[in-house]
């Protein structure tokens, strides 16, 4: 997810001396700084099996959050294992403590930083979620929250599970990917840049470039259902994981404030639509999201404080964009059950 060092790696990286530095350094994201990538012809010496690599997100981040979406879209959950981190982190950052003993049951490791040291010692950025672990080694394959998505769409297609949806069409990827670099500039990144703002003129910048890309993908929503062609694909799950985190934790916690969500009729009624679909909601976890950003980001939250709004109620209530068309696996299905040990915590008990 975001970071805990203001020179942010790719998703969110821990660190308790970036955690107190947010809001009094200017922020940047840097890239990923193991881009391996794990391919059906193995090319990066990292071959799709099955069974073979474990997912490491935190349920709080944004950018874990797309992983935890497509590998249940997809239907890779037997393929692809998970471990979920604490949405609290301490000065070794991410860490298995929701697990018995505080260990991953498989990699045997307390925290993730001992899969990146596996990898390569001393190197010179933060532990960042999602991440994906070769399990015979233990070494960090790859923390390269971009990519990570596309090739489960892409590399992974032997293990999709029947009837998956194809989320990166390819007569589609042109124009999702101009309409996901503009989401990610001004609306996956603005946030945080709003909230670990160091100036006020840098915070303004970032405030207007926000909500300015709201109102445009707000626009583009009115009359269609999805944010390109007639299902979901990637450009949807990058939406919603910032839209879905919007009014409990950015429009306070980041002072991304002018409106919240649900005074959005579009975005709002989109936001409930992924929501309740299968594969969407099923990811979220309100109570890991207000725990991690109000309690470990102590440069802009020194109290520690947890807000008790907003009501969360709303994201199950109707939504009415069917009316638009569209479906949202077009000719598949949706995704089985979530299994037993993937279940999450409902909104009301939040």
């Amino acid at each position: 997810m975001s970071d805990t060092t203001t020179d942010a790696t790719g998703g969110d990286s821990a660190g308790s001396e970036g955690n107190d530095s947010y809001g009094h350094k200017p922020f940047k994201r840097s890239k990923s700084h193991f881009p391996d990538r794990i391919t059906a012809d193995g090319r990066d010496g990292w071959p799709v099996e099955p069974g073979r690599y474990r997912l490491a997100v935190s349920r709080a981040c944004p950018w874990a959050s797309r992983a935890l979406v497509s590998r249940r879209l997809l239907g890779l959950e037997d393929a692809l294992s998970l471990a979920v981190a604490d949405p609290i982190q301490d000065d070794r950052s991410w860490r298995f403590t929701l697990d018995p003993d505080g260990k991953d049951p498989v990699l045997g490791i307390r925290y993730l930083s001992e899969a990146y040291d596996a990898r390569e010692r001393d190197y010179p950025g933060g532990v960042s979620v999602p991440a994906i672990v070769d399990v015979p080694s233990g070494r960090l394959v790859t923390n390269d929250y971009q990519q990570i998505t596309l090739d489960l769409a892409t590399e992974w297609t032997a293990l999709h599970r029947p009837g998956a949806p194809d989320l990166y069409p390819e007569p589609l990827r042109a124009e999702i990917d101009e309409v996901m670099e503009g989401v990610y500039r001004d609306i996956n990144n603005g946030a945080y840049k709003c909230g670990f703002a160091s100036s006020q003129q840098e915070y303004e910048e970032a405030y207007t470039a926000l909500f300015a890309r709201l109102d445009q993908v707000s626009a583009r929503l009115a009359d269609r259902r999805y944010l390109v062609g007639d299902t979901i694909t990637e450009a949807d799950i990058r939406l919603f994981t910032t839209l879905v985190r919007f009014d409990p934790v950015y429009h306070g916690h980041f002072k991304c404030n002018r409106n919240k969500l649900t005074e959005d009729p579009v975005l709002w009624a989109y936001a409930r639509d992924l929501y309740q679909t299968p594969g969407f909601g099923d990811t979220v976890d309100f109570d890991h999201i207000k725990r991690h950003y109000y309690q470990v980001h102590t440069g802009i939250n020194p109290t520690g404080i947890v807000p008790a709004g907003p009501d969360l109620s709303g994201w199950t209530t109707p939504h009415h964009r069917e009316q638009l068309g569209g479906s949202p696996f077009g000719d598949g299905t949706p995704p089985g059950p979530v299994p037993p040990g993937e279940r999450v915590t409902p909104p009301d008990a939040a």
